[in-house]
This record gives structure tokens, sequence and C-alpha cells, in this order.
């Protein structure tokens, strides 16, 4: 298989992942979360939902499974075809394999918790660790992988702060899933919720979203005097946060409408993949410092 055609398998996994965060809200974010109370039938011994609103919701959401999966392999198996072969890229695809068998274990102990908000937290978390693995094989196959920075001088400080926009970007969705857990969109009205005021974690969640936002725009900056080409996907995570903050709020004032959650969650998924794909891209590893010129590359103790 030539690279080419193995990054094309690799894009699929990555946005095969991506739309079944959403269709998952979706189950949430319309009340359906029981609306198969068995696992992994539907109900009792029936494989195949009734033909009712909330069940063939769930149980459309488990067909798209199916899709993950088979993307899934797809990439497995393409990293061993692929010419030449890298063992970074199976062990990523491997990742892959071993993330969407642990979201199958989550489900099922969801389903049979009834909507436990501790596993509803640790399904979403963990699909944006998926995330995170399939950006990052998506990354690394359309390019070769990151080494030394290709002989470049490599600003510490700027490839820190990329670094730190990963681990606040990771914050931001752990306190996302906290107001998640204590807010009104359960799944199901059996379902519990957490002992927090949503209005205290939604006030924590709105300070690390502006703190992420802040260090993104000055990261930004930096990549910019240094002329990265990685700036301009800097620059798409800044739009991004704006237009997830002003979803946020918006939908906080509002009541919390469904379908502003849902809009909510898509942005969030989109916005980690920028950030991971930021941090990790190959160009981020060859972040100039800021009025570096390759005159003074061996005072700044680059290799020729």
């Amino acid at each position: 298989m030539a690279p080419p055609t193995y990054a094309r398998l690799t894009r699929f996994a990555l946005w095969a992942l991506a739309t079944i965060v959403v269709t998952g809200a979706a189950v949430r974010l319309t009340g359906s979360g029981l609306g198969c109370e068995d696992w992994p039938t539907c109900s009792e011994d029936r494989f195949v939902a009734d033909l009712e609103y909330h069940a063939m919701i769930e149980f459309l959401n488990r067909l798209f499974t199916g899709v993950v999966a088979l993307a899934v392999i797809a990439a497995v198996l393409g990293s061993w075809a692929r010419r030449p072969r890298r063992r970074d890229l199976t062990i990523l695809s491997l990742g892959l394999v071993a993330g969407v068998l642990a979201q199958v274990v989550l489900g099922a102990l969801l389903v049979r918790t009834e909507l436990d908000p501790r596993f509803t937290m640790g399904h979403f978390l963990l699909s944006m660790v998926l995330l995170w693995n399939a950006a990052l094989l998506d990354v690394r196959a359309r390019h070769d992988a990151p080494e030394s920075g290709g002989g470049r001088t490599v600003d510490p400080r700027t490839r820190l702060m990329l670094r730190a926009v990963l681990a606040v970007g990771a914050v931001l969705l752990v306190t996302g899933t906290l107001v998640t857990g204590a807010g009104p969109h359960a799944g199901d009205s059996r379902a519990e919720r957490l002992p927090l005021l949503v209005q205290e974690v939604a006030r924590v969640h709105g300070i690390v979203a502006m703190s992420l936002l802040a260090l993104v725009v000055w990261t930004w900056w930096r990549l910019r005097s240094a002329g990265a080409p990685v700036q301009a996907r800097m620059g798409r995570v800044a739009l991004l946060l704006v237009a997830q903050g002003a979803v946020g709020y918006t939908q906080y004032f509002t009541g919390v409408p469904a379908l502003l959650v849902g809009i909510h969650v898509a942005l969030a998924s989109v916005a980690w993949i920028e950030i991971v794909k930021s941090v990790h891209g190959p160009s981020s590893a060859e972040v100039r410092a800021p009025g570096y010129r390759a005159g003074g590359a061996a005072m700044a103790g680059a290799r020729p």
C-alpha cells in the first residue's frame, strides 16, 4: 500500500471516531441513553431495537460503532501493508484497537449502571484520548516521523507553550465533563447527577476556557514571529475556541438547549483535534526562536 492511500485510511478512522462522539452526545441529549436497556443486545434477547424513538436512536449509535470498528481495522491492516512499513504507525493503530475495546466495556458499564455520571464522563474522556491517538496517527501517516527537529534550532519556550496548550486543553475537557455530569442532560430521567452546583463548575470551566484562549493566542503570536507553518493551525484553534465560548455562554443563559449542547460537543471535538495536530505536527518540531537567522545556526547550537 502506498503512503497516500494509507493516509486516507487514517483520515477516515479519525473522522469516524469524531462522528461517533457527536452521535453519542445525541443519544444523551435526546434522553435515549437507556433506549436499549441491555448489552450487547438491545432488550432482553432482542438485538434489533423496537421501532420506538429512544430505542432506535441508541441502536443506530451502536450500529455506527461497526463503522468505527471497520475504520480502525483498516488502519491496523494498512499499517502492515504500507510500504515502507513503519513501527510507529503500527503501534498507534493498535492503540486505536485498545481504545475502542475499552469503549465497548465502558459502554456496557454505562448501561448496566443506568448512566452513572462518572461512567458518562469516562466514556467521553476516553473518546478524547482516542481522538488524540487518531489525530497523531493521521499526522504521522502524512509526514515522516519527527526525529530531531530536522537539524533546525528548536525554540524550547515555544515548544513548552505548545505542550501547555495540550495540557490546558485536556483540563478544559475534564471540567466540561463535570458540567455535563451536574447538568440537566443526563440521558434518561432515571440517571443520577453529580452533587455539584452547575453554576460553580460552569464558572471553573469558563475560566479554564479563557486561560486556554489566551495561551493559544500567545503561542500563535510566537509561531507567527518565528514564521512556523503550524501558526495557521493554531489560528484555527483560536477561532474554534471563540466560537465554542460563544455557544457555551449562549446555552448557559438560554436554559441549556440540547441543540446548542450538541454543537458545543462537536466544536470541542474539532478543536481538540486541531490542538493535537498543532502540537504533534512535524512543523511544530521545527519552530525557530523569534529572530533566529540561518547564519546563526552554529551559535544557536544547531547541527549543520
